[in-house]
């Protein structure tokens, strides 16, 4: 990738999505923003993030998907609730052909906000 061509902004990040996955993407960041308000929004491995001392939440559009990274470890409760959701390394893929959990992603947020602390 050309230096010139990294992402700078979440509004550039998704100019090339389709505008369904933009709205996923969009109720994402304003359910981060609102639950831990003091976190600060980055781009970071080329997609968007939200950090407070380090980066604790970062979220993707796919072709088929939207991605949160890193995978939730402490939580029990909220890992078994997630499983449906989860990769092979614990990340989670919400499938964009089904009704995104909004509410489950709102605390998955809470949660790597606690952990990342």
């Amino acid at each position: 990738m050309k230096e010139n061509s990294k992402i700078k902004d979440f509004k550039n990040y998704t100019k090339t999505l389709p505008s369904s996955t933009i709205k996923v993407l969009e109720e994402i960041r304003k359910i981060v923003k609102a639950q831990v308000p003091k976190a600060e929004e980055t781009i970071s491995y080329q997609m968007p993030a939200f950090k407070l001392k380090k980066v604790f939440f970062y979220y993707a559009g796919f072709k088929n998907h939207i991605g949160i990274y890193p995978p939730i470890k402490k939580d029990k409760k909220l890992l078994k609730e997630l499983a449906p959701f989860a990769g092979p390394k614990g990340n989670l893929k919400f499938p964009l052909d089904k009704p995104i959990p909004f509410s489950l992603i709102e605390r998955v947020a809470i949660c790597l906000a606690k952990e990342y602390e």
